[in-house]
């Protein structure tokens, strides 16, 4: 591999020549070979958008001229394209700030830049990073970067599942099961009425993490080094907020306390809150459905779900809810990841949180796990959902709960006695009701309707 110098304020580096980093990425990557979790794709996009928004607003406030703008507006534009994507290799286990990976974005933008000049007329912190810090760029890489994850990935996959469940509501509005509770028989219920629960949960859950937006649109760039703002001009925070705003076509405003935006994560443990909401009703409606579908004789059977694959190695015929799996799996890794997010967020000390990095990495992965599972569950199981009338009508007929509305006519303990009867000798609720003398068979047959208990 060929090689060039490249130096910083602790001596020379010898860097692939092939690559645009500089000296401090070269070291990062030397003295941290932790892991293989590289920086999120998020956040290196996240930072391509606040360094053109930064260079816009010193270039608007006289600090930057015309040329070096252009510049690095062309490299940011690269990144944001995915160009320059083998640029960025650093590691999610380096220093808390982030500082290496808002150095390896300055250097990659300088470097590309003098490329397109012709000439070294980008330095990576006098330029790239002019009126920043990597205090207060990387929390604002974090923030827009879980805007935009949530706005334009999770929310439509959450509407996605919202919609094939309204289409489900009115297409079994009229078929009557048997309702469990504690994974007993209960009262009946419409099927179009469990759906709506879980239809229902999605909407409740879109509603928590849209409340959640506003406060990760306030950004932490101005307050650089502590908050105070050291060696930004007047007014940077308010004009960087609007030139990022612009490049995102989403509103964000400048934090009001910055030495709060340096130091709390509290927006994100927030939003993550919401995000664990989310995983579980996804656990709560994915286990409904695999155990409905359970079966295909020996379970509960009510509905059919797609068959996708093989479920077996060594069961022939064999076919499993593997969707509803995959949702269970993602769930898990969530809630696992609130834990990480929370306690991450906990260990601001005095001006800064250096934890900030293992926090958004897990905050990105369950956003990307939440927006890729709902849209593979929705295509590959939900969607096809339907019911088997034939098994939820003999499950209704069995169903000893049934007896509830016996209550306001023979009271509950009377109708406790029929169901004890009837399920002793494995004979009808209308038998066992009639036998006791409770009931006429004219009577019993006036007032028990199930379709009228939903």
């Amino acid at each position: 591999m060929d090689y060039r110098i490249e130096h910083d304020s602790m001596g020379e580096v010898k860097v692939p020549a092939d690559k645009y980093w500089g000296a401090q990425t070269q070291r990062s990557l030397n003295n941290f070979k932790i892991g293989e979790e590289k920086m999120p794709k998020e956040i290196i996009k996240a930072f391509a958008v606040l360094k053109e928004a930064s260079a816009r607003a010193n270039h608007n406030l006289g600090k930057l001229d015309a040329k070096r703008l252009s510049l690095i507006s062309a490299v940011c534009k690269d990144i944001l394209d995915g160009k320059l994507d083998d640029n960025f290799p650093l590691v999610v286990w380096q220093t808390g700030s982030g500082t290496q990976s808002n150095m390896n974005v300055n250097e990659v933008i300088a470097g590309k830049g003098n490329e397109l000049a012709g000439e070294t007329i980008l330095h990576p912190n006098d330029h790239v990073n002019m009126s920043q810090s990597s205090n207060d760029t990387f929390p604002t890489a974090m923030h827009i970067a879980a805007v935009m994850a949530i706005e334009d990935s999770l929310l439509p996959s959450i509407d996605l599942l919202i919609n094939t469940f309204d289409r489900l509501i009115k297409e079994n509005e009229g078929i009557i099961k048997t309702g469990r509770t504690h994974l007993q028989d209960a009262t009946p219920i419409k099927f179009s009425q469990e759906i709506s629960g879980w239809k229902s949960s999605l909407e409740k859950d879109k509603e928590m993490i849209s409340l959640s937006l506003k406060p990760l649109k306030s950004l932490a760039l101005g307050g650089t080094a502590v908050g105070t703002g050291l060696n930004a001009p007047t007014g940077f925070d308010e004009e960087v907020a609007k030139e990022v705003s612009k490049l995102t076509n989403k509103q964000f405003i400048t934090a009001e306390n910055k030495f709060h935006a340096l130091t709390s994560k509290d927006e994100l443990v927030f939003a993550h809150g919401a995000l664990k909401a989310l995983a579980g009703d996804l656990m709560k409606i994915a286990n409904d459905i695999r155990w409905l579908s359970s079966g295909p004789r020996c379970g509960l059977g009510e509905i059919y779900i797609p068959e996708n694959e093989p479920g077996s190695s060594i069961m022939p015929g064999k076919v499993n809810p593997t969707q509803c799996e995959a949702v269970t799996m993602v769930a898990v890794q969530v809630m696992a990841n609130d834990v990480a997010v929370g306690m991450a967020a906990s260990q601001g000390n005095f001006e800064l949180n250096v934890f900030m990095p293992v926090c958004i990495y897990n905050f990105l992965q369950s956003v990307r796990l939440l927006s890729d599972v709902m849209k593979s569950f929705n295509d590959n199981c939900v969607c096809g959902i339907k019911a088997n009338k034939q098994t939820m009508d003999e499950n209704l007929e069995k169903s000893l709960m049934l007896v509830t509305a016996l209550n306001p006519y023979i009271g509950y303990e009377n109708a406790a006695k029929t169901a004890k009867k009837a399920y002793a000798e494995n004979i009808s609720l209308r038998q066992a009701c009639t036998e006791l003398g409770f009931l006429t068979e004219e009577k019993f047959d006036e007032i028990f309707k199930p379709e009228e208990m939903v």
